[in-house]
């Protein structure tokens, strides 16, 4: 098919090939974020919404844009193109983990953990309420600090406001104590505790950038149905900038498809899609100098 060619006919804005190859180009290069070809229905829908909205009429056009560095666009492109699948306890075999991972650090040291890809807010939440029934008033020891790339979910996460739909498959003490039911006009949503949001400080964050705003030493990262989205050499890139923030007895927590095998110089299997650093990675790991601490 040449490079111009219109992929579907029909459509209320042509969208080529070389158009999905620069979009392409442009989230890869931003983000690290890897679309495949399957991907083009996915794009032209979600970023035509975008031409509508900017009052453009071609691809070429937006993608000019883009290119002239409109850091406004900039990210809503970014936010159109980010996937955020989630729920509350998602993978639920890591939290006890979690939990024991925390009573074993109690009155060590203050206990730092990172949720790098926060979302709307499901998963660091989830991670705030093990830590609380897990500590209990020691949870004052604990701080997460929760980041993702995209801005409107960030936004959702530090509302912390869900339709009770999204909490339907808790059981009722959890609900108890950790939610707030909405009454009356806010009938039908529930709010998390305020408890559990004082834990969680939610920041923009892009797993690309040099400078994160993560600083060592870190406990836990909770990295889980990220990296499938990076190709193998992004992956790597990523596992050894975590390597100095763990302490040497952190652990990284991943996502259920998701293997490092490619990162054995850094990381090991320690237990179901949870890893520990290598004796390697260890000596280049973070001292326990709180002088350190973010």
């Amino acid at each position: 098919m040449p490079d111009n060619q219109v992929v579907k006919e029909g459509r209320e804005f042509h969208f080529t090939k070389q158009d999905f190859a620069r979009v392409c180009k442009l989230i890869y290069d931003h983000a690290g974020i890897s679309l495949g070809e399957s991907k083009q229905e996915l794009v032209y829908s979600r970023l035509s919404r975008r031409l509508r909205a900017t009052g453009l009429n071609t691809f070429g056009e937006y993608l000019a844009l883009l290119e002239s560095n409109n850091e406004t666009e900039w990210e809503a492109f970014t936010n159109s193109l980010t996937t955020n699948l989630t729920s509350f306890f998602r993978e639920p075999h890591h939290f006890p983990l979690l939990a024991e991972q925390v009573k074993a650090l109690r009155g060590k040291h203050p206990i730092v953990l990172w949720c790098s890809a926060a979302s709307t807010g499901e998963e660091p939440y989830s991670m705030a309420m093990t830590v609380l029934d897990a500590l209990g008033r020691d949870a004052s020891q604990v701080s997460i600090v929760a980041t993702d790339l995209d801005t409107n979910v960030l936004a959702t996460a530090r509302e912390g406001v869900y339709p009770e739909e999204r909490i339907a498959k808790l059981s009722p003490e959890l609900l108890k104590r950790h939610f707030l039911r909405g009454t009356g006009a806010q009938a039908g949503i529930v709010r998390v505790r305020q408890e559990l949001r004082d834990m969680i400080t939610f920041r923009q964050l892009n797993l690309l950038h040099d400078n994160w705003s993560v600083r060592p030493p870190v406990d836990a990262i909770f990295c889980r149905n990220v990296m499938i989205y990076f190709d193998k050499q992004t992956q790597l890139a990523i596992l050894k900038k975590f390597v100095p923030l763990l302490r040497r007895d952190g652990l990284l927590y991943a996502g259920h498809s998701e293997s490092f095998h490619n990162a054995d110089d850094y990381f090991k299997l320690r237990g179901k899609t949870v890893y520990e650093l290598s004796a390697k990675a260890r000596a280049q790991s973070s001292v326990d100098d709180p002088r350190q601490r973010r």
